[in-house]
């Protein structure tokens, strides 16, 4: 017996057309649409401080409208957690647009997340529930399930969980449904986008990639693949490269079970078809994350365009002449980045320039807004040759920060409220276990010595980044079992720390993961306070693991 879960979206702003897509373009059961990322959290928060009646992704009932009756004829259940931080409010306008529609639908949600009112100065404080309620809906029978914030994962986790009767301590099979649905969440980066070696295929593969879905099979193992005839592809990197997006080390710990990385085997089943098998679940820890985000206070930003000759003096009157209008209300923070986008002897005007950033902070508004904008404006004809910004600066607006802290899962009080109104409490986890490193595992055997060439790592490896509040992961794999001896043994943290400057300073952590073939190294605090504090050029880190591929190391060639 099978259970075919897909998915319509991975984050607020995705490909509008899909949930008609994945309705219409095969045989699925369930289909899952994640919204939310800590920086959306922020964005409905703001949403809710207009307007106490919103906080929930609304383009999610603009797809439900036009696909509603649709899923109802198929019988297709669908699964989401566009209730942001207002579940409850979603689910009545799903009813509302259901009734206008007339469609009789059964519409049930989750609660018990939104622990704002203890956290005083948060604009919300949500804890990231597991999927039990999700499966309580399911089995009174809803037909849409509304959650808030639950790991992304719990929207296969749940559905699995009531398919096939699993309990909270069939640790294996919730971990095999954690793991598809952690390949699921982000769509189509488990289809091919964002894919490091998406070159090696047809030109116009990735223009329009299907989203996947997962076969998952009683025993929580699954197949990832597509609907037939869409675009992108489905093979053992595409899905290697989900499993490590924003993870760190060997267990992966959710609110419902602990799924071990290390156990993972993937083998390639067909034709975009890549089967999971082998993952092995232990009990969650004992505590649930919450995830805070405040006014951090307030930004501003100037581009000075240099151009030509003299960058670096250049760059040097801006920062001495702007030192001025910043001495009479100094930011608290006061941030200079210079890029060197230019080259020597140019053939554009583009192509000659060079980019100089400079970012403030503070608490206060005044402190980063038209003292510094009109000071910069005021260079327009007293700065340095060819002087112009890339766009006029502003006054300067709010920036959010993310951090996140750990309470009981006795402190939350998880709720599936169902489609009849009746509120059914989710048990918490009992059996837990406190989390803790796997000892380190044994490398492969290394490389004989050899001739080599310098060349860029992402020759032999692919890799994905991703953020974590004020942390980064960059997960690194082989696509053979010799790029992996050699990877394995050349890629240390001292080696990651020379390859990227910008972590030499910061704590490194690798951890090793031998069935992949892959390493996943978590970068703590280079990403300051989060997304929404934009404190560096890549403030997602999306592209951190792609300037690694694209540094060089005497690569042995053989391997070439």
């Amino acid at each position: 017996m099978t259970l075919r879960i897909g998915n319509f979206s991975g984050f607020y702003g995705d490909r509008l057309d899909a949930l008609r897509e994945m309705l219409t373009g095969g045989e699925v059961d369930v289909l899952t649409g994640d919204y939310l990322a800590e920086l959306t959290m922020l964005i409905l928060a703001r949403d809710r401080l207009k307007d106490p009646s919103a906080g929930y992704a609304r383009t999610f009932l603009r797809q439900l409208e036009e696909c509603l009756g649709h899923a109802h004829e198929k019988g297709v259940r669908i699964v989401t957690n566009a209730g942001g931080l207002n579940p409850g409010g979603l689910a009545d306008a799903v009813r509302a647009l259901a009734g206008r529609l007339g469609i009789p639908v059964r519409v049930a949600h989750v609660e018990g997340d939104d622990l704002t009112a203890r956290y005083p100065g948060s604009l919300a404080a949500h804890a990231y529930l597991g999927g039990f309620g999700i499966a309580e809906c399911l089995r009174a029978g809803a037909d849409v399930v509304v959650t808030g914030r639950v790991t992304d994962a719990a929207l296969v986790t749940g559905p699995a969980a009531a398919h096939f009767g699993w309990a909270a301590t069939d640790h294996d099979r919730l971990a095999g449904a954690v793991v598809a649905g952690h390949v699921l969440e982000c769509g189509t980066q488990a289809t091919g986008g964002n894919y490091a070696f998406f070159t090696e295929h047809p030109p116009g593969a990735l223009r329009r990639p299907g989203f996947p879905l997962a076969e998952i099979h009683a025993d929580g193992t699954s197949v990832i693949t597509k609907h037939p005839g869409t675009g992108g592809f489905v093979d053992i990197g595409t899905v290697t490269a989900q499993l490590l997006y924003e993870t760190g080390g060997a267990r992966y710990a959710g609110p419902d079970v602990t799924a071990r990385l290390d156990t993972v085997r993937l083998r390639q089943d067909g034709p975009d078809r890549v089967r999971i098998e082998g993952v092995r679940g232990e009990a969650p820890p004992p505590t649930l994350k919450v995830g805070l985000n405040r006014l951090g206070g307030f930004r501003n930003e100037v581009v000075f365009v240099l151009t030509g000759l003299d960058i670096e003096a250049k760059a040097a009157l801006v920062k001495e002449q702007m030192s001025d209008a910043l001495a009479k209300s100094p930011p608290a923070e006061v941030r200079w980045d210079l890029a060197r986008t230019d080259r020597p002897d140019a053939d554009t005007e583009e192509t000659a320039s060079a980019l100089l950033r400079l970012v403030v902070r503070d608490p206060s508004h005044e402190a980063v807004g038209r003292v510094l904008s009109g000071a910069a404006i005021e260079l327009a004809l007293a700065g340095y040759p060819g002087f112009h910004v890339m766009a006029p600066p502003g006054k300067g607006s709010p920036y959010g920060v993310f951090e996140d802290v750990y309470v009981p899962h006795g402190d939350v009080d998880h709720v599936a409220v169902l489609h009849d109104g009746r509120r059914v409490p989710v048990t918490p986890a009992h059996d837990t276990a406190v989390l803790e490193d796997v000892p380190e595992p044994a490398l492969p055997e290394p490389l004989p010595p050899g001739p080599t060439t310098r060349a860029p790592i992402g020759l032999l490896a692919g890799a994905r980044s991703g953020d974590k509040g004020g942390n980064a992961n960059v997960g690194v794999w082989a696509r053979s079992d010799d790029a992996w001896r050699w990877l394995a043994h050349e890629l240390t943290v001292e080696r990651f720390r020379m390859l990227l400057p910008e972590t030499r300073d910061l704590p490194v952590t690798r951890h090793v993961l031998p069935r992949l073939r892959a390493l996943n190294f978590l970068v703590e605090g280079i990403l300051g306070e989060g997304v929404a504090a934009q404190a560096r050029f890549d403030p997602q880190a999306k592209a951190l693991g792609e300037w690694l591929r694209s540094r060089h190391l005497d690569i042995p060639e053989a391997l070439l």
